[in-house]
């Protein structure tokens, strides 16, 4: 991962190439805390160079924008990748870096909304992981692996990923996965995984 600063204005611009993961969460977190300290009216990420990014970065992006509203700051997405969109679009967070002009921060009911689907953004990142955990000690996967098998079921049955990781989940209690999601997931665990290992 590579990261460089840029001022425009009263914000800083923020680019980002290469890997978002497990390993980069700790430099990514403490590279735009200390950006949006010099920022008097936020950042703006620029992420078109990132290949990979997996669900602790989602993490990292969300408490540094949590933050930023705090402050009355935004955190807003001016480029994005293929990957980046699409985890930012799986996990329905897309609408909370959405570029725009800056404005002051919601107040109200608005605040209320946002809140509520910030705090359903976290709560799918969760069920997400453990997912990932189930599949990784199942299947003797990676993290990489893991993620990539979520991610390819969910795009070839066409269904929302946290919905996949919830009903994988629920078969931890005795539940059985719909043979439609099961099939998909079986495929992905053979053209992502390595389950001969």
């Amino acid at each position: 991962m590579t990261i460089s600063i840029d001022a425009t204005g009263d914000r800083l611009v923020v680019t980002v190439s290469g890997d978002l993961d497990l390993d980069s969460d700790q430099l990514l977190q403490k590279t735009l805390s200390d950006a949006l300290d010099h920022a008097t009216g936020g950042l703006e990420l620029d992420l078109a160079g990132v290949d990979f990014c997996d669900c602790s970065a989602l993490n990292v992006l969300l408490r540094v924008r949590h933050r930023a509203h705090e402050e009355s700051k935004s955190l807003v997405l001016r480029a994005g990748s293929p990957a980046v969109r699409r985890l930012l679009a799986l996990s329905g967070t897309f609408p909370l870096f959405a570029a725009g002009p800056a404005e002051p921060g919601p107040t109200g009911g608005e605040l209320a909304a946002e809140n509520a689907q910030l705090r359903r953004a976290l709560d799918s990142r969760a069920k997400i992981d453990l997912a990932r955990g189930m599949l990784m000690a199942s299947f003797r996967l990676t993290p990489d692996q893991s993620w990539e098998v979520l991610v390819t079921a969910s795009q070839d049955s066409n269904t929302k990923l946290h919905v996949i990781a919830d009903a994988l989940l629920r078969t931890a209690h005795g539940e059985a996965l719909p043979a439609s999601l099961a099939d998909h997931v079986a495929s992905a665990v053979e053209q992502r995984g390595n389950p001969g290992a």
